[in-house]
C-alpha cells in the first residue's frame, strides 16, 4: 500500500512486506529507490521499539530516501517461526535480506538501542551492507566490567516482573536503566507509585523490556575483530543526558573495545524521538548531529 505523509524527497510513504524465513516484515520507505542524487537510503532501526518511534527523526530527513521497518513479531511484522524471543543474529539476516529487495546497498543506518546491537551482528554478517552504522546506545551487558553484576540486576528486573507485574517490573527496569556507575550486588527497587506506575498487576507478562525475551540481545558480544576488519565505517554514539548510566557505559565499552572515540549525541536514550512515546528526546538537534556523523 502507499499513503501520503509529506516524508521523503517525493513526498510519499510506500509501505510494503518481505517475506523471509519464519517471518514477514513490514517496512516504510520515504522517498524513491535509489535516490535521484545517488545517495544510499538512510535505514532506522530499533528492537524492542518498531518504526513508529522514528517518524519524528525520519521527517526531518526530507532530502534523503528513509526507511524503517518492524522487526519481527513486533508492531506489522509477524512470524511463524513459533518463537517468541527476540535474537540480534536473526534480525541481522532480515535486515540483509531487506537491503536486497531494496536493491540499494551498501546503505548508511542508524541503529538505537537494541536495534544497534542488531546493527553489530549485521555489520559482522554482512559488512557489505552498510556503508555507515551510527549505533546508539548499544545495550550490551557483556562488554561491562562489572557485566556478572549488571546480568544479575536484569534477572532480579525480570523475576520482581514475574512476581508482581508491569509497574514494579518498570520501576526496577527505570532503576536499572538510571544507576549511575557500576552496579551494585543488588538493585535497590523503587516504589512504583514515584514514578506515576500502576501498582496493581493487570496479570500481563509479554513486555519485550522486563519478561526474558530480549535476553539475547543484552547478551550479545560484538565481534571486534570482525567489525575493525569490514569496510563499514562503525560509529558507537551516546546522549550526552544518558552520561554514566548503563546504556552510555555500554556504548562507551563498545567503543573502547572497537579502538574508536564515542560520539556524543544530544540527549537521551530516545533523544531522536519527539512525542511518540514517553520523555521527548531533541529530535532537531539529533537529525543534525546525525548529518555530521554520515558527514564523516
Amino acid at each position: 500500500m502507499t499513503s501520503r505523509d509529506g516524508a521523503g524527497q517525493d513526498g510519499m510513504t510506500t509501505t510494503l512486506s518481505l517475506p523471509v524465513p519464519g517471518a514477514t516484515l513490514a517496512y516504510d520507505v520515504r522517498g524513491p529507490v535509489p535516490a535521484a542524487d545517488g545517495r544510499p537510503p538512510l535505514l532506522m532501526i530499533a528492537q524492542p521499539m518498531d518504526a513508529t518511534g522514528f517518524g519524528t527523526l525520519a521527517g526531518l530527513f526530507p532530502d534523503r530516501t528513509v526507511v524503517t521497518y518492524d522487526p519481527r513479531g513486533l508492531g506489522r511484522s509477524t512470524r511463524t517461526d513459533g518463537r517468541t524471543d527476540h535474537d540480534p543474529v536473526r534480525q541481522a539476516e532480515d535486515l540483509h535480506l531487506l537491503v536486497e529487495a531494496l536493491g540499494a546497498g551498501p546503505v548508511d543506518v542508524l541503529a538505537s538501542s537494541g536495534g544497534a546491537v542488531t546493527g553489530l551482528a549485521w555489520v559482522a554478517a554482512h559488512p557489505g551492507d552498510v556503508r555507515t552504522l551510527v549505533a546508539h546506545e548499544p545495550p550490551v551487558l557483556s562488554v561491562l566490567p562489572d557485566a556478572e553484576r549488571a546480568f544479575a540486576a536484569e534477572r532480579q528486573v525480570q523475576l520482581t516482573y514475574e512476581k508482581s507485574g508491569w509497574g514494579a517490573g518498570m520501576a526496577a527496569f527505570i532503576a536499572l536503566t538510571s544507576w549511575q556507575g557500576e552496579l551494585p550486588d543488588e538493585l535497590p527497587l523503587p516504589d512504583p507509585a514515584a514514578f506515576g506506575l500502576p501498582t496493581e498487576d493487570d496479570g500481563s507478562r509479554r513486555d519485550p523490556l522486563l519478561s526474558g525475551v530480549s535476553n539475547a540481545v543484552t547478551a550479545y558480544r560484538p565481534d571486534a575483530d570482525a567489525l575493525r576488519a569490514a569496510p563499514t565505517r562503525v560509529v558507537i554514539a551516546a546522549g550526552i543526558e544518558s552520561r554514566g548510566t548503563l546504556t552510555w557505559r555500554t556504548a562507551e565499552a563498545t567503543a573502547r573495545l572497537l579502538g574508536s572515540e564515542l560520539a556524543v549525541f544530544p540527549s537521551h536514550h530516545g533523544g531522536f524521538m519527539g512525542g511518540e512515546f514517553g520523555l521527548p528526546g531533541q529530535p532537531e538537534a539529533f537529525a543534525a548531529r546525525l548529518r555530521e556523523v554520515l558527514a564523516g
